[in-house]
């Protein structure tokens, strides 16, 4: 096939990556403008040079292109933590690195949006592929870090999880500061990882995966 009849669909593809990023960057100066609650889709589309049915092609609802933001940062986001665990030298310091990874990163990100801490946003699905990207990427890190002897040997599910949960509700009051306390908030957090994992019950050989 010549590359004449194969660059038509090149074109399309990039065409369609570019009408998705289109509607994804005005979807977060729009929510950054008017909250959640109060943007709809038609505030959306107006922010783009599309029609709105070519919105309709790529998402049905606000909904899901809110979840579409989440999922990029998400993407953006591992990279840095897998390089916060490679560096790390011991379990305090990848909690640390960890920790201050995710707060610096969503400081950033709400600084180059002006997007406001909106307590309305709908719950952010944790089952897509980049969300669960992210969660094996710290439960990877954890399991690590126990077979290496760097860490109690206690469930690593229930950790990652412990910890991800810390790391959304500490990031958003963190963000309620002007500037956010990054270096504050890593702190507490891992402070209160390793002094909560004095009472966390340890496992065996034959619970270890």
């Amino acid at each position: 096939m010549s590359e004449t009849a194969i660059e038509p669909i090149g074109k399309r593809e990039r065409t369609k990556v570019a009408n998705r990023q289109a509607i994804l960057a005005a979807a977060r100066r729009v929510f950054a403008q008017m909250g959640y609650e109060g943007a709809s889709v038609r505030d959306i589309i107006r922010g783009t040079e599309l029609a709105s049915g070519t919105f309709y092609n790529y998402f049905r609802s606000k909904e899901e292109v809110f979840e579409a933001i989440a999922d990029d940062a998400a993407l953006r986001f591992k990279p840095l933590l897998r390089a916060a665990r490679e560096r790390a030298r011991s379990f305090e310091d990848y909690l640390r690195s960890a920790f201050s990874a995710y707060f610096a990163f969503i400081a950033e990100e709400n600084a180059m949006e002006g997007r406001p801490i909106d307590e309305r946003r709908p719950h952010v699905r944790s089952d897509t592929p980049e969300m669960m990207a992210v969660y094996d990427e710290v439960r990877l890190g954890l399991e690590d870090a126990i077979v290496r002897g760097m860490a109690p040997r206690i469930d690593a599910d229930y950790l990652a999880c412990a910890c991800i949960g810390i790391a959304q509700e500490l990031g958003t009051a963190m963000l309620r500061h002007s500037p956010p306390a990054i270096a504050e908030a890593s702190d507490f957090a891992v402070g209160l990882i390793l002094r909560g994992l004095d009472g966390a019950p340890r496992q065996t050989d034959k619970d270890l995966p």
